[in-house]
């Protein structure tokens, strides 16, 4: 234990070293020899990430020898270092399976990298775990993974529906169904739209994960920044999270963002086609509304916000590889929870202004106080 917390303790060759730091973007794997809990096994390792790849301090993805994936984050623009962890465990919270997460102290050839948070991939053995059965897998790996025809920064045309998505598990057709799905639920109207989103998409437990997006305000985790799969009985689409760094009232740059950044409906097409049949509207708002009575609550958060960071604490305290200052740490608790009471009223607001519309299909009075009809 370094500091309270699980040591991970790596070597790598000199040679190896070199060819690592060569090129911050190369997806190669280079072997290390891996130290955990007093056993040492083989490994492969790699950076990883995304603009984060140019920071000093590097992320890293680790496949030990017998199958288990870890990755390693640097956390670099959360101060707080456990937005990731909370969001995780508020997703499991809501009904979403979600990555388990640890904080580790990493050393490299005895060298101390400090302070990261481990967290379990999504593959084969997350799906094992949990006795989910699945079909295919695939990784929203940028924000070309809008369910939509088009980009969404340029609003060019896509010359392949499946742009955007990384393929990792799954039968020769998992990417010709993808391209199907996409391009049918944009060509189909009506009853046709809607017995397509019901026989494909698994759509309480798709309102669910986009109530967590939602709530946790992440810009970033609608068109990317999440794992898609097929369900194997019922071959539904559904969607797990995955780099939740940009959330709880700061983006992905670690900079302070209005708890209003993120609109309720979302910005991916799959959502947008869902939300345009007035009485599967009104079963989301119902959601959100149930969420923010009886899980988006201090009483149910608070809690695991001062759990992760008082067992954070010391490591903080002698980590100086951190970008974050320890006063802007200590401050974090209060910022987190002072986002949430905003968020809270911005989505009341929300849903308050969507109540006129659905009325033909809202019950008479709502359950949360504040946005009764």
């Amino acid at each position: 234990m370094r500091a309270g917390l699980p040591v991970r303790s790596v070597y790598i060759s000199a040679n190896g070293q070199a060819e690592l730091a060569k090129d911050a973007w190369s997806r190669r794997f280079i072997p290390v020899q891996l130290t955990a809990g007093g056993r040492t096994t083989g490994a492969r390792i790699r950076y990883r990430g995304g603009h984060t790849r140019e920071y000093p301090k590097k992320s890293y993805e680790i496949q030990l020898d017998g199958g288990l994936v870890l990755h390693w984050n640097a956390e670099s623009d959360d101060p707080s270092m456990i937005r990731n962890a909370l969001s995780f465990r508020f997703m499991e919270q809501i009904g979403v399976p979600a990555p388990r997460t640890r904080h580790v102290w990493l050393d490299i050839n005895g060298e101390t990298m400090g302070l990261y948070l481990e967290i379990e991939a999504v593959n084969s053995r997350f799906f094992a775990l949990r006795n989910i059965p699945y079909r295919s897998l695939l990784y929203a790996a940028n924000d070309s993974a809008n369910f939509e025809r088009t980009h969404s920064d340029s609003g060019g045309r896509k010359q392949d529906l499946s742009e955007g998505y990384e393929f990792m598990e799954g039968d020769g057709e998992t990417i010709s169904r993808l391209c199907t799905f996409i391009r049918d639920i944009h060509r189909q109207k009506g009853d046709k739209l809607r017995d397509l989103l019901e026989e494909y998409v698994d759509i309480p437990a798709y309102f669910n994960w986009l109530s967590g997006v939602v709530l946790t305000g992440n810009f970033d985790g609608f068109e990317q920044n999440y794992a898609l799969y097929e369900e194997a009985g019922e071959r539904k689409y559904n969607i797990l999270p995955w780099d939740y760094e940009g959330t709880w009232g700061r983006n992905c740059y670690g900079k302070p963002c209005s708890a209003g950044t993120v609109r309720i409906e979302g910005y991916n097409g799959l959502t947008r086609r869902l939300l345009q049949f007035p009485d599967l509207k009104r079963d989301y708002a119902l959601k959100l509304e149930k969420m923010l009575e009886e899980e988006f609550t201090n009483e149910q958060v608070g809690p695991v916000i001062d759990e992760l960071h008082r067992r954070l604490a010391p490591a903080v305290r002698v980590d100086s590889s951190r970008f974050a200052t320890k006063s802007l740490f200590s401050e974090e608790t209060l910022f987190i929870r002072r986002y949430m009471e905003e968020r809270k009223l911005i989505i009341l607001h929300e849903l308050k202004r969507w109540q006129g519309a659905l009325s033909s299909v809202m019950p008479a009075r709502v359950r949360v106080k504040g946005i009764e009809g």
